[in-house]
């Protein structure tokens, strides 16, 4: 059994003032634990969104009215209050959830050999991310869950799922250059593809916002757009969506494009077609609650997919590292 050094006064006081570092300095995980911090973290940035469309569509979006605390003088729900308050103080909890998977991310990337240092900004960027929403989340309670903070609050969500699901695929790369796997032409129908879906994800706010799910069961007022013009509208980004990822595949395949980019758009495609499919069902049946919040779900499946097809557009081969001594060596591939 190997002992267990002691904590000297030095590694005491070294481990107050860096404690990243400290822990740096003593573990090294392995590539593939980076990975799975890094994909906990993901799939903790679509949990609390598809959470926090259970708290609005049940109505519990004031089951605590105020913030920090749920309410005045207390911390969590009182008996007092309704299970609403047990639904929102539950969508409150899970956020610290997150800030430890967000946490274990950049202890992992920090703690990583040789240190990268995009790959913990990244892990960084999501810790802001995550304390931004958590502030306007507190806003949109305090406003009476004024529509335009509740889609603002959606919106910082997705940043925060973007900078995850790159964070997921740079831990499986290197940090070498990034090389082209396809031709210009290719990478500008992504690009649309992108915006597209930027437009359809934004145009889906909006639809929230107008329509009835309030988030409440009081008079909340929504945004003064008739919810059906807009959702038509929605419909349509999605068409336009569709056909640019069938155009995207068609490309692809006609190119003889490597096998990354073909598999990621063609689960794009699928991921499209089970959306599309629930989105015309909750609209025909009056939008009922559990299929909408299914909605918020493959919203964020489309969107990670999107990203996932953009990203695999390039490969970074592992950057050159001089190794120590008189032996240096340099070493170039690709990570599983």
């Amino acid at each position: 059994m190997v002992p267990v050094p002691k904590l000297t006064r030095a590694d005491a006081v070294a481990a107050l003032r860096n404690p990243l570092a400290f822990i740096a300095a003593r573990w090294t995980p392995e590539p593939r634990t980076v990975q799975r911090a890094a994909l906990a973290a993901l799939v903790m940035s679509v949990v609390i969104v598809v959470t926090g469309g259970a708290v609005r569509l049940t109505g519990s979006g004031l089951g605590c009215p105020t913030w920090p605390e749920c309410t005045d003088g207390s911390l969590t729900p009182t008996t007092a209050l309704s299970y609403h308050s047990a639904i929102e103080f539950g969508n409150r909890m899970l956020t610290y959830v997150l800030c430890a998977a967000v946490g274990w991310s950049i202890i992992a990337a920090r703690s990583e050999k040789p240190y990268r240092r995009s790959l913990t900004r990244l892990g960084w960027a999501q810790f802001w991310l995550v304390m931004g929403n958590a502030v306007l989340g507190g806003i949109v309670v305090l406003v009476g869950l004024n529509p335009y903070t509740v889609a603002a609050h959606f919106l910082l969500a997705t940043a925060l799922t973007t900078v995850a699901a790159v964070m997921w695929q740079r831990t499986r790369e290197g940090d070498g250059a990034p090389r082209a796997l396809v031709g210009k032409a290719v990478q500008q129908l992504v690009w649309f593809l992108v915006v597209a879906s930027a437009l359809l994800i934004a145009a889906g706010t909006v639809v929230t916002g107008a329509g009835p799910h309030a988030g409440d069961s009081s008079d909340v007022k929504r945004i003064p757009i008739d919810w059906e013009t807009v959702a038509k509208l929605h419909a349509v980004l999605a068409w336009i969506v569709v056909t640019l990822t069938f155009a995207l595949w068609f490309v692809l395949k006609a190119v003889d494009a490597p096998k990354g980019p073909l598999h990621r758009t063609r689960d794009l495609f699928l991921i499209l077609l089970g959306q599309g499919v629930i989105g015309y069902v909750q609209y025909f049946t009056h939008l009922p609650e559990a299929l909408v919040g299914l909605h918020m779900l493959g919203s964020c499946l489309v969107w990670i997919g999107v990203l996932r097809v953009l990203l695999a557009l390039r490969e970074r081969p592992e950057a050159a590292v001089d190794l120590p001594g008189p032996a240096a060596e340099v070493t170039v591939g690709t990570r599983a």
